[in-house]
């Protein structure tokens, strides 16, 4: 089983103090779907990565720096 695999949001959200709308709007999650993923839905993995960089390893994703693609004319 991978780390990925035993991540639990609502233990993560409860124990940063954060309201379901708070904590799921971060990764761009509604607060709908972060209750139906506490609840205990399949959770995509792109999703639960994102839970993991911003929740866990709490990196901040306004200061990632955003890729622009090329135009392909230039």
């Amino acid at each position: 089983m991978k780390l990925l695999d035993l991540i639990n949001p609502r233990e993560i959200r409860r124990r940063l103090g954060l309201n379901q709308e708070e904590f799921w709007t971060r990764i761009g999650v509604t607060q709908s779907g972060g209750s139906r993923y506490e609840s205990g839905r399949a959770m995509p993995k792109p999703v639960r990565q994102l839970l993991r960089l911003v929740h866990v390893e709490r990196i901040d994703l306004s200061r990632v720096k955003k890729r622009t693609s090329r135009s392909s004319t230039t």
